[in-house]
């Protein structure tokens, strides 16, 4: 049947999108707990590894946002 083999493919692709995503976000949040709160947020500049490791999960999701913001801050 078409109609399947097309969705499967959608859904694959959609998976694959998402899994990019996600390792990117990973990535950036990473080097953004570490170096780039600090710039975005100079109050966060003495913040604890605690802090920082509850900020991970929402730098990873929202990384082409704080992306942003990082540069801007940078400038």
């Amino acid at each position: 049947d078409i109609k399947g083999v097309v969705s499967e493919r959608v859904a694959e692709l959609l998976v694959a999108v998402v899994g990019a995503y996600v390792a990117a976000g990973a990535v950036f949040a990473v080097a953004f707990v570490a170096w780039g709160v600090s710039r975005v947020d100079p109050v966060a500049r003495h913040a604890t590894i605690g802090f920082r490791l509850t900020i991970l999960p929402g730098a990873t999701a929202l990384w082409p946002l704080l992306a942003l913001r990082w540069m801007r801050a940078r400038s």
